[in-house]
């Protein structure tokens, strides 16, 4: 589906263009054209294609889509993709941003993402300066604001995680805590699986031989590889912090098991003693002289129950009880 099809020329907006008129704006010396492609069809693709004469493999790709975060340089053109992440209901959502990259064009197709880039352009727009730039900066508009959408995503999951570990000393919540835990140690793993490849990629713009096309906005792509850096760093200490979280849930479980097998252990020491009493008094000997007694039962019992209850009050202060 188009969501906008815009040419700017010197840093300024032209007008709003149909996708017809492409071609005619791209022979225009210092002028690009934007477009803006959300859940693409492999028609509107192929017509993208015959437009800006994009490679085929990148086409593919993008048809395809489920692509590992990367950059990929086909001659004088670029074609990166990025993944987006969002929190939907309490879960990490993840989608796609294919961005195809020219001197003189700009396509960026979004994909299972609900969060659209209307302010980038808008922002981009307010900075003609930056704009006369060209398609770079727009990539690198793009980037830096699908960067800066994981930083509320890792918020979230530092907040969850801080309400987990409030809980794991609460009794009878161990077995939801890792559960949680687990689910959330999954969605870290999802956003270390968006952010690592993303951070090798970004440095292809930045460090070493960069392509033509970037030259200009060389610091700005390292700005993002900065904060992609920070997020991955966050990643791997959430992993450890969860792993921890994880080991001493585990040692509440046990600690709780032994409780109650110690309280089991004290009511069956208890019990033990009044069965071997009144085990010794059933059995079927003729001389037992206290079983023909007057005050036999009741000394018996009152016996018992004293044991019994030295037993319990031992129990009761060393915390067995």
């Amino acid at each position: 589906m188009l969501i906008n099809c815009v040419a700017y020329q010197d840093g300024n907006k032209l007008s709003d263009i149909s996708i017809e008129e492409i071609s005619d704006y791209l022979k225009r010396p210092d002028c690009f054209v934007w477009v803006a492609l959300k859940d693409a069809e492999p028609a509107e693709l192929e017509q993208m294609q015959e437009e800006f004469g994009l490679h085929d493999l990148a086409i593919e790709d993008a048809m395809n889509g489920h692509q590992r975060p990367k950059v990929e340089e086909y001659g004088d053109s670029l074609f990166a993709v990025v993944k987006t992440a969002e929190m939907v209901e309490g879960t990490v959502h993840i989608g796609e941003l294919d961005i195809f990259v020219g001197p003189n064009y700009i396509l960026s197709v979004r994909n299972r993402s609900a969060q659209g880039f209307l302010g980038v352009r808008a922002r981009c727009e307010r900075e003609p300066e930056q704009l006369r730039k060209g398609s770079a900066f727009v990539l690198y508009a793009l980037m830096d604001a699908v960067v800066d959408r994981y930083f509320p995503v890792v918020e979230a999951l530092e907040s969850e995680l801080e309400l987990i570990e409030e809980k794991i000393f609460h009794k009878g919540s161990q077995r939801a805590n890792i559960e949680r835990l687990y689910e959330l140690k999954r969605e870290v793993v999802m956003l270390k699986h968006v952010v690592a490849p993303l951070m090798e990629a970004v440095s292809k713009l930045y460090g070493g031989r960069v392509p033509n096309l970037c030259e200009s906005t060389r610091d700005y792509f390292r700005d993002i590889g900065d904060h992609l850096y920070r997020i991955n760093a966050m990643a791997d200490a959430f992993r450890e912090t969860i792993a921890t979280a994880i080991q001493v849930n585990l040692s509440m479980v046990t600690i709780e098991e032994s409780e109650v097998n110690k309280r089991l252990a004290a009511w069956a020491a208890i019990f033990a003693v009044a069965t071997a009493f009144f085990g010794l008094w059933g059995m079927n000997f003729k001389f037992m002289p206290e079983l023909e007694w007057k005050y036999g039962y009741p000394v018996s019992v009152l016996m018992v129950s004293s044991v019994c209850g030295y037993l319990y009050y031992r129990f009761r202060k060393s915390g067995w009880l």
